[in-house]
């Protein structure tokens, strides 16, 4: 009996130590994760609730907003007054809409977790480099500019369109290299730890984005007035090697193995949410994902241009040819001659060979 109870004693005293050592373990880690909570000083655990509830203030983004809506609207308003051409109202939603989807974007949700999830800053990069400038930019701001400015101010801000700087900015190489190369740089370079570690690097992101997007989409779009005009095909070629650029940028951030702005989400000690590699998987996913399906409202706002540019082109070549023709008829009646002998208002297939006898020529 002695023989058999030693074993069963050295099991029970072994099953004991492991007992205790994963009490302790536990006590450890609810330790642990205790010091890290009380060491995090930012918000509580993300939920998609707070892009709606949770709210915080960006004075300069605020302030220019505020600015920007409150000088369109009264431009908009002496335009009326002047009897000039009727302003569009979806120009004037679509201009409001950028401007509250750009305090949103900063002020929302969005912005109190900006500096403590990579996932969060990589959606507000894409809305604010794509999305609200391309809002900006539909609702033709230098268009009614020149439309309310008087005659002598108006002369001064077309001439520095044409000028050759302006035609530098807008050639399509330089302003798509101003919407590609921008999140390559933040990424891969101090800036983004930069913009999520100080609060004056954070608003001059915030600003730098939307100028360097509108850069790109008021060349490329077309509505206002350009030093140089170039083929809306180059937008759609540049559209397809964006999304070429937008998925390479999102596989590196997955695959590449390195950690972005390391040092600071570790010293931030974020206690609950992703890993770090986790979070940023997911940020790169938005990156390439996002960022594609963003760029497809800059293709309809483009293929409409191009379908109501065409509609214009035909309008004014259909008037010149009438203009043409009612003088061309004008001076045939004068001269005792038929309207349509007149030289070069024959119909070109009556005296076509091939074609004549099947009209009639």
């Amino acid at each position: 009996m002695a023989g058999r109870r030693g074993p069963v004693r050295g099991v029970r005293r072994t099953a004991g130590r492991r007992g205790r050592r994963q009490g302790a373990n536990e006590v450890g880690g609810r330790m642990d994760g205790a010091v890290r909570m009380l060491a995090y000083s930012g918000p509580p655990p993300w939920q998609w609730s707070d892009l709606a509830t949770s709210w915080t203030a960006e004075p300069l983004v605020l302030a220019l907003s505020v600015l920007l809506g409150g000088w369109y609207l009264a431009a908009v308003r002496t335009v009326h007054r002047a009897g000039g051409e009727r302003w569009q109202p979806s120009r004037t939603a679509a201009f409001l809409g950028g401007l509250l989807l750009w305090i949103w974007c900063t002020c929302s949700g969005l912005g109190v977790y900006e500096r403590i999830l990579f996932t969060d800053r990589a959606v507000q990069v894409v809305l604010l480099l794509m999305l609200v400038p391309l809002l900006l930019a539909l609702g033709a701001p230098v268009s009614l500019l020149v439309a309310a400015a008087p005659p002598a101010r108006r002369e001064r801000i077309l001439r520095a369109l044409r000028s050759r700087p302006s035609k530098v900015l807008m050639f399509p190489a330089v302003s798509t290299a101003l919407l590609m190369a921008p999140p390559w740089l933040l990424y891969f370079t101090p800036w983004y730890e930069e913009s999520v570690s100080s609060a004056f690097g954070n608003v001059l992101l915030h600003l730098a984005l939307v100028l360097l997007g509108l850069a790109y989409f008021w060349p490329r779009l077309q509505i206002d007035p350009v030093g140089r005009e170039y083929p809306h095909l180059v937008g759609l070629f540049i559209t397809f090697a964006e999304v070429i650029f937008d998925a390479g940028l999102g596989l590196v951030l997955i695959y590449g193995g390195h950690l972005v702005a390391e040092h600071y989400y570790v010293a931030l000690g974020r206690p609950w949410g992703p890993s770090l590699a986790q979070d940023q998987t997911w940020g790169g996913n938005m990156l390439w994902v996002l960022g594609d399906l963003v760029g497809l409202p800059f293709l309809a706002a483009l293929v409409r241009r191009m379908v109501v540019q065409g509609r214009e082109e035909i309008k004014a070549v259909d008037a010149e040819l009438d203009a043409r023709f009612e003088e061309a008829a004008a001076r045939a009646q004068a001269a005792g001659l038929p309207a349509e002998e007149e030289a070069g208002m024959r119909p070109w297939w009556l005296d076509d060979p091939n074609l004549k006898h099947r009209y009639g020529g």
